[in-house]
């Protein structure tokens, strides 16, 4: 899918509409995931790339998340639900690296991320997941205690290294709970 592409073209199950937390990557799974969502999580773990409001199709409010702040973001999420009275439907949409060829590449770090929010939305009682989320949690549970190694080591983490980043700077980004305000990038 492109950026013009129209959200109601894409398939019923990769909408996984079905799910209160749905998962998925980059501008085409924003397309599928995303229109019709309340609360739509752009996951970038370290490349802080800003996302553009073209890529997240709907009209619901778009807040960032990372690893350090993701307890706040499902809290913050959790906030917006009480707020609308009913349940929230939430999108949380992986940015995903860039590939050599300038396309999105899987990013372990937004993984990791998308699954912080994910079991840290679940602690709070949001827990109706579609199974790529909910797989998307299981890495996060698996790994939690190696996820400031992780974005160091990591594809994208090197790369960042390589340009001249400061490791220990970039493993504070995994250090959870450690942020607590929370990044609105549009609101509801």
């Amino acid at each position: 899918m492109s950026s013009q592409t129209d959200p109601s073209t894409v398939p019923a199950a990769h909408r996984q509409a079905k799910y209160q937390v749905r998962f998925d990557w980059a501008a085409d799974g924003a397309a599928a995931v995303a229109a019709d969502a309340d609360v739509v999580v752009w996951v970038d773990a370290i490349e802080d790339r800003p996302v553009a409001e073209a890529v997240l199709p709907g009209t619901g409010a778009v807040v960032a998340a990372g690893l350090a702040d993701a307890a706040a973001v499902a809290a913050w999420v959790l906030a917006e639900q009480v707020r609308l009275g009913r349940r929230a439907m939430v999108a949380l949409v992986a940015a995903g690296g860039t590939s050599a060829g300038g396309g999105t590449r899987f990013a372990v770090e937004d993984l990791l991320a998308a699954g912080a929010v994910v079991d840290a939305l679940a602690t709070l009682g949001i827990d109706y997941s579609s199974p790529e989320a909910a797989a998307a949690c299981a890495a996060f549970t698996g790994l939690r205690g190696a996820v400031a190694h992780l974005l160091t080591a990591s594809v994208s983490g090197q790369e960042r290294i390589a340009a001249g980043a400061d490791p220990a700077a970039l493993a504070a980004s995994g250090r959870l709970g450690t942020v607590s305000e929370v990044r609105v990038l549009r609101a509801a």
